[in-house]
């Protein structure tokens, strides 16, 4: 399945994909880290993205996340992943948005086109209500890409998740399917 866009496509990581998810993960680590969580060393090798990748695929079955790899149209590059956790269904139908992109491809538009593409989906194929995405208060780009893409500000979770061995704040930002 792909989701395509003018300029990305996003299609879940198979095998095939592991190898060059390694690189863009170690190429990554140190800024991914300052906004994600903790991973373990074991991430950061071929057979970690296997099993991720494994992983993905049996929670994609089982409707619990769905998680899909970034693409450039042009080359089929590998620029970044975006996906939807902890999918609730029962009376909230929602989900949490988490992404990462290519520190060399940020600034550029890329999730500005990515995240609507994503809730899209996300609302019409897979009928839920609401998704949420928390950001550290003081990664502004971010803040900035999810309002363009029609989320609001709900408030602040205070010291939400441990990154690099600290508990930190997040802002909570929604988006809600009004078709619901």
């Amino acid at each position: 399945m792909k989701i395509e866009g003018n300029r990305v496509f996003l299609k879940p990581l198979e095998s095939k994909d592991a190898a060059v998810n390694v690189q863009l993960e170690v190429r990554n680590r140190l800024f991914f880290q300052e906004y994600s969580v903790d991973r373990e060393e074991a991430y950061y090798t071929l057979e970690g993205q296997l099993e991720r990748i494994k992983t993905s695929e049996e929670n994609m079955k089982r409707d619990h996340s769905y998680s899909y790899g970034i693409f450039k149209r042009d080359s089929e590059e590998l620029i970044g992943s975006i996906g939807l956790f902890k999918v609730e269904r029962g009376p909230a139908h929602s989900c949490i948005m988490g992404y990462v992109l290519d520190k060399a491809h940020n600034g550029q538009g890329y999730m500005t086109e990515t995240i609507p593409l994503l809730v899209n989906y996300a609302f019409e194929e897979l009928q839920l209500h609401r998704i949420e995405a928390g950001v550290k208060p003081a990664n502004l780009g971010s803040i900035r890409v999810l309002e363009k893409s029609g989320f609001h500000q709900e408030g602040i979770a205070r010291k939400n998740l441990k990154i690099n061995g600290k508990w930190e704040d997040h802002l909570i930002l929604a988006i809600i399917n009004e078709d619901m």
